[in-house]
């Protein structure tokens, strides 16, 4: 008797551990922070680094959105979520947020950077009237040498991904939403 006593009381305490909220290190408004000029430079460089060709999208295009870090995990539903920097014409003009909601056959988690090219400026203007929307995974080229050499320009955007890290199992539809926040 006096064992199930300890057992549940044991029982009890460990259970009521897990509904403590544990927050070292996190910093809840640390998502809506915007990305850093840094981040940004980083990450144009692994993307060059992968595939040296891609200079020419950077050179050509009208504009383009860097997002450095886009954290993605599904069960089922799925959800993802980033940040980055849009320029145009190479020069910053904006913030802009990613967001993406999934539904189907997925599990996993993975973090992976993304950068979409604007041929034109008509396609800029899209994206940053939030009227730009698609599903990254049927139309997203990933980054690996020499991949940018096949890639064009589908209604006036080019997309790239680069794996940072992680596993993900899909077969899912969803898509990115964009957001845009001007320079002040």
């Amino acid at each position: 008797m006096k064992r199930i006593n300890i057992f549940i009381a044991g029982l009890i305490l460990v259970l009521s551990q897990s509904f403590l909220t544990a927050n070292a290190g996190w910093d809840p408004d640390d998502k809506d922070k915007p990305t850093s000029t840094e981040e940004v430079d980083a990450t144009i460089a692994a993307f060059l680094k992968q595939d040296a060709n891609m200079q020419g999208f950077f050179d050509s295009a009208h504009g383009y959105a860097v997002f450095p870090k886009i954290y993605k995990a599904a069960i089922g539903v799925g959800g993802a979520y980033g940040t980055g920097q849009v320029y145009e014409k190479g020069k910053f003009i904006g913030d802009a947020k990613l967001s993406q909601l999934t539904y189907g056959l997925q599990f996993g988690g993975q973090a992976y950077s993304e950068v979409i090219f604007f041929g034109e400026e008509d396609a800029l203007e899209r994206f940053k009237a939030e009227k730009m929307e698609f599903s990254a995974q049927a139309s997203a080229v990933a980054v690996t040498a020499g991949a940018s050499a096949d890639a064009a320009y589908e209604h006036g955007v080019a997309i790239f991904t680069l794996a940072i890290g992680g596993l993900m199992y899909e077969a899912s539809i969803g898509g990115q939403k964009f957001s845009f926040n001007p320079a002040e």
